[in-house]
């Protein structure tokens, strides 16, 4: 797995189920290698293993603080290290502390969408987005997975389910600056 080009991280991302998760939470309104960053740099500050139970036991506050410290784990430490607190928390009390149960043993998109579109922080699309990501980069492809991510799940380079090295992140930049571009262009016509 390639998010982060910091071999540490994209090991993490790729053994464990809890930090990709978290990763696609933090995925908003910073660059994608950052968000994907973010629990390597938790697992580090809280003595070098990513606990989703460690941190959905911790004080909010507390966990608030952690983020915060320099460099933050997001641009936005307060609101994001709350959402990423909100989903451990989500993740001990409905899942047993891991997001592989999410996916896990189900045999439809639909409900493994529902699933992720319920935890906080990750609306319709960041759970598509997910799903294909999943799809494309773990081998999890429930029955109907890539209708059900939309155009994320296509061919392409649509999204960071997309990105496995630093050329096809470039292509998936690409892709954004011009679904912006056109957007801007429609709103104006």
């Amino acid at each position: 797995m390639w998010l982060t080009g910091r071999p540490e991280a994209d090991e993490l991302l790729a053994d464990s189920d809890n930090a990709l998760l978290i990763g696609m939470v933090l995925d908003q309104q910073i660059p994608m290698e950052k968000a994907f960053s973010g629990p390597a740099v938790i697992a580090e500050r809280m003595g070098g293993r990513f606990d989703v139970a460690a941190i959905a036991a911790t004080e909010v506050d507390d966990f608030v603080e952690l983020c915060s410290r320099k460099p933050a784990v997001h641009r936005f430490p307060g609101s994001m290290g709350k959402r990423v607190h909100q989903v451990a928390q989500a993740l001990v009390e409905d899942y047993d502390g891991d997001a592989g149960n999410i996916w896990r043993g189900v045999d439809d998109a639909a409900t493994v969408l529902k699933r992720l579109r319920n935890l906080p922080g990750l609306g319709e699309q960041k759970a598509k987005i997910f799903l294909a990501l999943l799809g494309k980069q773990r081998d999890v492809r429930p029955s109907g997975w890539q209708a059900a991510a939309g155009d994320y799940g296509k061919a392409g380079h649509r999204s960071v389910a997309d990105v496995t090295d630093e050329a096809s992140l470039q292509q998936v930049r690409a892709h954004k600056k011009e679904q912006k571009r056109a957007a801007k262009a429609a709103a104006s016509d």
